[in-house]
């Protein structure tokens, strides 16, 4: 690390981090699906009990959400400069109210750029697990981040 920036040059495969916990609240969780993704079982109690999940759960767009915030506010201040895609993305368990969630993120590839030598990009396989440690979502991300001023291949 760098000026307490983590630059593509201190990401090696096999860097692991615990990024961050969330704990879902009723209001958060109603409040976000009523907004973005108003399913009955998402935001309506009677229907989620009655639906296949037996009670209110978390959208998936509020889980994306979550490890966008928990990953900005991340220690290791990852130097991203974009985001170029998610893939193998996967909704094993629900997610539901009250529970608490731990976001953890390993990477699993990582390549310089052959064109930018400023540059590279990484691959992150992600999980985020409620407190029983069931998985709730899985993801790989791919990013591009920054090289240290001065770092060439």
């Amino acid at each position: 690390m760098s000026g307490g920036r983590t630059y593509f040059d201190d990401l090696a495969v096999g860097y692991r981090s615990e990024v961050g916990h969330w704990k879902l609240s009723r209001d958060e969780v109603v409040g976000f699906a009523r907004q973005w993704d108003p399913q009955p079982f998402h935001v309506d109690e009677r229907a989620a009990e009655e639906s296949i999940y037996g009670g209110l759960t978390a959208s998936s767009l509020h889980l994306f959400a979550i490890c966008t915030r928990l990953f900005f506010d991340h220690g290791d201040r990852i130097a991203v400069l974009a985001m170029l895609g998610k893939d193998e993305v996967r909704f094993p368990n629900p997610a539901r109210v009250g529970d608490r969630l731990t976001y953890t993120t390993e990477c699993i590839e990582a390549r310089p750029s052959s064109s930018r030598p400023d540059r590279g990009v990484i691959r992150l396989h992600d999980e985020v697990r409620n407190q029983e440690e069931s998985l709730v979502m899985t993801q790989e991300v791919s990013l591009l981040v920054a090289r240290r001023r001065g770092e060439t291949p």
